[in-house]
Order: C-alpha cells, then structure tokens, then sequence
C-alpha cells in the first residue's frame, strides 16, 4: 500500500513492441480472451496483489456468474514486477489492458484519466446506482476530479488516525489523547520532564525522509483536519489553504523546539514505547497480535483523529484516506463495460458481500454507514478498534488527482516538512517555498 510509483518507460516500449509481433491478442484489447462470443461477455478484472483480496473477487465473480450465465469474468492479479502500476500501464501500452481492475489510487487514476485511458464511470448506465445501494454518497464526493467525472470507485477507506500509548498518557495524567496543538505541546513538555531522551511524542525516521508517500501518514493527515479537508490540489491548480498549512508546519516545529521528536531509525519506536504518537492503519493489528500481544486497545493504546489548531472545534477534524479503488478502461468494448458495472451494481446492492469482505482484510469498505449498518456490526463488536476507522470514512479525504502527484508530495518534503522537522526553516518561509515549487512544477 506504501509503495512508491517506478513507472518504467522502456518496459513499456519493450511490451509494446513485443505485442506488435504477437497475433495471440484480441481485437477488444483485453487479453485474447475478453470480448462477446456465443452470446456470452468475458470480462477481465486484475485483483490487487492480495491473495485475500483476490480470493474475494474470485468467490464474487463465481456468484455473480452463477445467475448471469451470458457473463464471464477471469479474476487474476496484478503483476508486481516491477509495480503494479507500471504492469497497468505497460499493458494499456501492449493494448492489454484488462476490461477493470482493483487497485487504484487518485493519484494514479489521474495519470491514466489524463492518457484516456479510463471511461468516466458517472457515465456508464446504473453507476449512480451503486453509489445510492451502496451507502457512499459522502465518501466518494471527495473522489470527483476536477474535470467534474469520476473515474475511480472507490472500494475501500483507511481513515488514518493517530496511536496513542494510553500508558503512558495515564501515567502524565491524562485519561485521554489531547486534541489540540497546545494541549500536545503541553503534554510533550511534561512527557520530557519526566522522561528525557528515553521518550518522544513522536518517534519516526519518515519524518525527515522526502519520499513522496510518506507524506500521507504525516503531512496530509494533520493537513487535512487543519484545513477541514481542503485538497491541495485540484487538477492542475494549486489550491492549499495558506493558514492551515503554516499552521501544520508551526506545530511541527514547536514538538521540535520541545525535543519531542525524534526522526531516525528506530525499532518499532511506537510498539516498544519510544515514541507515544504515531500514524496507525487497520492493517497494522494483525502484525501486532503476532508480534506485540501486549498492545491491547483501550488499555495501553488508543486511537484518535488528527489534533486540530487551537481555536477549531476537534469534532471538526478530517483525515487522509489510505484508499483504493475500482476503474473500468477505454479499450474494453460497450458490452464488456455494461457487463463490468453490472457486476459491480450487483456486489454492492447488497451489504453482505460488504461485510464479507470487511471481515477477510480489515479494510474498511468505502461506506457511509458501517457503523449504523447492521451488517458491520458483529465484526466491529469482535474488533472494537476498527470501529473508529469505520465511524471515520466519510472524513477521510482522498490523494491528488494530478498525475505528477509523486514529485508534488516530494516537494512537500524536502522544501517545508522535513526542513522543518530538522530546524532548517522556519513555517512560514518552508510554505512559501513549497507553494512556490509546486506552482512550478504544475505549468
């Protein structure tokens, strides 16, 4: 989920050519086997490189196929070598491509929307009805690109939120995280007094590495509750709220003025108590009911949404989404596109395929009512703490939809938030460069 994007450009060169030599591929465009034959529609949809996540479509398209017997859907992965994205593109260049796939960041939908690549899935016939069966008409308003067209669906959320050691909370006296900047950089500021250099409010080598995705579990989450959700950019344009992201930026720099950070290597600073605060995914509890049995929700750790600015209301706070989505592509024929949302329609009309998959990968499905939903509720009763993952979906703002999103979010890093993180620059100066540096780029 973390993997930053290495688009190859000869390998799609090389696939290209190879394909021109070949007379094994389909006039659809979808791998030899896609396309209309005997009156049945064979679809191609790449699964994510999950076995789990790939298991499920597998057990929904076998379902879906046993009561529409004029369909046919191969379920595969995504190759991963070298990325997944890369292994997309390579087959759009081949004219390989699948009839849909799984797997899709904004990011990345923004670079295959810009290249035509993608049908606007607002439309194709019955995708407004998924949005209405399914429960997600506020968490997928954020998803709209700035042309005004949908291009992915989004399938499921990770509302980030922070971890808390509620230990040692408890033992500085408070029986719950704090929920604004001065509240943290008064709690740092006892945590220091009685710990020293054998505590840190937040303990995490990331915060001073540029890599682009990095900033989604640092940046854009405290970003995001500081601005109520602004998105950056929009398109081409930038369009950050300058108030909230030296805001940000001037929090960062007070954790450091109290020697409340601490950006280098360190075994698992959060899980071994180094460090108190630190981003936390639904994904990261499997790891540890392996690793650390002791971490126990509501005992000695807890979960909240990123703090606000002093003087905004924490119920007001947003948060990145960790998210991926669902995209249908040009190449496919109409009767492979009516199939695909057909398919699609048909999964989501009803909750329980929802919650089955909610339940076999701890990702929160892109909803707006996992909480008031009584399909959800027996999973989220056995694992309380994705419960506030779930409450949190519709607060959860998407990626960019730029296609030079990766070198956008470098520039975040290495002109404001590792320089500030690191004391070479103040807030204010560290903004003004970034803004200016994006601007650049975004010509």
């Amino acid at each position: 989920m973390k993997k930053s994007l290495g688009v190859l450009l000869t390998a799609a060169l090389a696939t290209t050519m190879l394909s021109a030599c070949s007379t094994g591929q389909s006039s659809t465009g979808n791998s030899g086997s896609g396309g209309s034959s005997g009156g049945v529609t064979t679809i191609e949809f790449w699964a994510a490189p999950n076995p789990t996540q790939q298991a499920y479509w597998q057990e929904m398209a076998k379902a879906y196929e046993s009561e529409h017997s004029n369909v046919k859907i191969n379920v595969s992965a995504i190759k991963e070598s070298p990325t997944s994205e890369a292994s997309i593109q390579s087959a759009i260049a081949a004219k390989s491509a699948p009839t849909m796939s799984e797997n899709i960041n904004r990011g990345f939908g923004a670079q295959l929307a810009d290249s035509k690549a993608l049908v606007p899935l607002d439309t194709l016939d019955g995708f407004q009805d998924i949005i209405k069966e399914r429960n997600m008409s506020s968490t997928i308003e954020p998803w709209k690109f700035a042309d005004g067209h949908q291009y992915v669906l989004p399938i499921y959320s990770n509302a980030m939120l922070f971890g808390w050691r509620l230990d040692v909370l408890k033992e500085l006296g408070y029986n719950e995280p704090p929920q604004t900047y001065s509240e943290i950089v008064e709690l740092t500021k006892k945590l220091k007094d009685k710990y020293g250099d054998k505590k840190y409010l937040w303990a995490k080598a990331d915060l001073a590495d540029p890599t682009a995705w990095k900033r989604w579990f640092d940046f854009y989450m405290l970003y995001d509750a500081a601005s109520g959700g602004n998105k950056f950019i929009e398109g081409s344009q930038f369009t950050g709220d300058q108030k909230a992201g030296e805001e940000v930026l001037t929090f960062v720099d007070n954790l450091r003025k109290e020697s409340g950070l601490l950006a280098r290597q360190v075994t698992d600073p959060f899980e071994n108590g180094v460090g108190v605060f630190t981003d936390v995914g639904p994904w990261t509890f499997t790891t540890w009911k392996e690793k650390y049995p002791n971490l126990k929700y509501g005992e000695n750790f807890t979960l909240s949404m990123p703090p606000v600015p002093d003087g905004m209301d924490p119920k007001d706070s947003k948060t990145f989404a960790d998210t991926k989505g669902l995209v249908v592509y040009a190449s496919a024929t109409k009767e492979q596109q009516a199939a695909a949302i057909d398919f699609i329609k048909w999964v989501y009309a009803d909750a329980a395929n929802d919650a089955k998959w909610f339940e076999q990968t701890n990702l929160p499905p892109a909803r707006d009512d996992l909480t008031t939903n009584d399909s959800f509720k027996a999973i989220l009763d056995k694992q309380p703490e994705l419960k506030p993952y779930a409450e949190n979906v519709p607060n959860a703002v998407p990626p960019m939809d730029n296609a030079k999103y990766n070198d956008l979010q470098t520039i975040i890093g290495t002109e404001a938030f590792n320089k500030v993180v690191k004391g070479e620059i103040s807030p204010a100066d560290g903004w003004a460069n970034m803004k200016k540096a994006i601007e650049s780029a975004l010509q």
